[in-house]
């Protein structure tokens, strides 16, 4: 009896060391399953990459823009480079009707301005602008007093039988080139400089200058009543400015558009203001020079 319970003791023990055993082999087994499961992730997204379609070539197009942004600057330079008189005359051309002047200081807000117009003020100006891609280019009418203290200046100097050199014997680079180019009887000259103490040259490149700040102040203005009206208030200081410095050309020939703009409801009643006061100041200037 005593052999026949050891027996039986002996059994389950082997038994339970058996089951034992199965357990823990199921346990080993099962993290190896857990591990497998990125390696089947990582499958479905390799599969996932390679189904990724080519770029098209747009997109390739895009891609390399942005790979060689130089080939924008030189864009921009080959603009400049071509903003000279073939892109200002009013003929279309590529000459200069009469009268042609040129400002370049590329550091300058206003890298660029050239005017060109015939013996009756008409023409065209063009210019670069910071901030602004492109040249602007708007129709010029000069007044008869505008056009009048050109030719005075150009008669002082003789300027067609002439070949004295305005430039001073120093070189002031650094305030801007000027070019100016006349052509009349079937003959033309051109003189550069950027600085000049001869007064009838330097009268002659003010005057253009002012006619370049009174068309720039127009194309501003313009600008700011379309797009952003608020600038103007800042615009109508500016001009005003200008007109007490006598750096505009010919305030009269403002007069008219000053008093549409007195009535545009687009820009403040602060700006709208200030032009009818400044219509006011001009036509008095006018009366007391009378």
């Amino acid at each position: 009896m005593k052999k026949s319970l050891k027996i039986i003791v002996f059994a389950g023990l082997v038994l339970s060391s058996s089951l034992l055993n199965f357990a823990q082999s199921n346990s080993r087994k099962s993290p190896a399953k857990k591990n497998a499961e990125p390696s089947a992730a990582k499958s479905v997204n390799d599969e996932k990459a390679v189904a990724v379609p080519a770029p098209t070539p747009e997109t390739k197009l895009t891609h390399k823009k942005n790979e060689r942004p130089g080939n924008n600057a030189n864009s921009e330079k080959i603009v400049d480079e071509k903003a000279p008189e073939t892109t200002v005359s009013p003929a279309g051309n590529g000459k200069f009707d009469a009268y042609y002047y040129e400002f370049s200081q590329p550091n300058f807000t206003l890298s660029q301005i050239v005017i060109a117009h015939d013996e009756k003020g008409k023409g065209t100006i063009s210019f670069f602008k910071k901030g602004v891609e492109e040249s602007v280019s708007d129709p010029l009418q000069l007044s008869p007093a505008t056009l009048e203290k050109i030719n005075n200046s150009l008669a002082a100097l003789d300027f067609i039988n002439s070949s004295e050199s305005y430039q001073f014997e120093k070189d002031y680079s650094h305030l801007g080139n000027i070019k100016i180019k006349v052509k009349k009887d079937g003959r033309e000259r051109e003189a550069k400089f950027n600085y000049t103490t001869v007064q009838d040259a330097k009268n002659l490149a003010d005057e253009y200058r002012r006619i370049s700040q009174q068309y720039v102040w127009i194309f501003d203005i313009n600008l700011a009543r379309e797009n952003q009206p608020l600038e103007s208030p800042k615009l109508f200081d500016s001009l005003d400015s200008l007109i007490r410095r006598n750096e505009i050309a010919d305030p009269q020939q403002l007069i008219t558009f000053l008093k549409e703009l007195s009535n545009d409801e687009r820009i403040p009643l602060i700006s709208r203001n200030h032009a009818t006061r400044l219509v006011k100041q001009i036509e008095k200037k006018q009366e007391s020079n009378k």
